[in-house]
């Protein structure tokens, strides 16, 4: 039985969606390792986006568990410690799969590590179809390749499985012209440009996930994980967070 009953998709913005969580989202209000209480209430909020008719991809961070660029500043050799950082990741992964299936959801996990024992590999036509029967396909491993960020790989699957926009889950609600935690007078974009989120260097993601999705018009969703809903809020388009796209206007330059 698919997860979304298809006859009420009609009310989604975005039929097809992939969600980004980072790792940090699964450690909640801890310094690190997993917060029970809130991955099962974001399992759930993605459980309602389903049976709201919307196919659902999820691309997982690892940084509750293990940072690579952190661990290459102790002196780790930075490619062993991204791939550490992908098998964080699985964890997660594997995590998330276990509260939704709980619900009664039907889902795969798919790595861009193979790990046969625990989930599938990542296979595009097959995460396709998975999609189009109503599981919920998780996605782990980041892109399989060191050097790149889960945002680039978000993005990327995201392309390739024909997902009609990218929900960024994070802890603000949506992207400011400066850091919001250092000034208090910072003001909320409600939309920007990919050009001006590169040209001004705004650190709400990477620079190459923002390419990729210029390159590919994909549309980004930057909202605040924790507030309970946002998830569906966002599927429904509900103005919330930041839209990122090619339609917004230029935004004047700060002298």
């Amino acid at each position: 039985m698919p997860t979304a009953p298809p006859a009420r998709r009609k009310r989604l913005q975005y039929p097809r969606i992939l969600l980004k969580l980072s790792g940090a989202s699964f450690a909640g209000s801890k310094p690190y390792g997993i917060d029970w209480l809130f991955v099962r209430r974001v399992a759930d909020e993605i459980l309602s986006v389903a049976r709201a008719g919307a196919q659902v991809g999820v691309v997982v961070g690892g940084g509750n568990i293990w940072r690579g660029k952190t661990a290459a500043q102790e002196g780790m050799e930075r490619g062993n410690a991204d791939y550490v950082g992908m098998v964080a990741t699985v964890i997660n992964a594997l995590v998330l799969q276990d509260f939704l299936e709980r619900e009664g959801a039907e889902t795969r996990v798919q790595t861009a590590i193979e790990m046969r024992e625990v989930a599938e590999p990542y296979i595009r036509r097959r995460a396709t179809r998975h999609l189009e029967q109503g599981r919920i396909v998780i996605f782990g491993a980041g892109s399989g390749n060191p050097f790149f960020t889960t945002d680039t790989a978000a993005v990327l699957r995201a392309v390739e499985v024909g997902a009609t926009v990218l929900m960024k889950a994070t802890n603000v609600d949506g992207i400011y012209d400066s850091d919001p935690h250092a000034n208090p007078r910072a003001k909320r974009l409600p939309h920007i440009s990919y050009l001006d989120v590169l040209q001004e260097g705004l650190g709400v993601m990477d620079s190459a996930a923002i390419a990729l999705a210029m390159d590919n018009d994909l549309p980004i969703i930057v909202f605040d994980i924790t507030v309970p809903g946002n998830i569906l809020r966002a599927a429904l388009g509900s103005r919330i967070g930041t839209l990122v796209n090619r339609g917004a206007p230029p935004r004047a330059r700060k002298s």
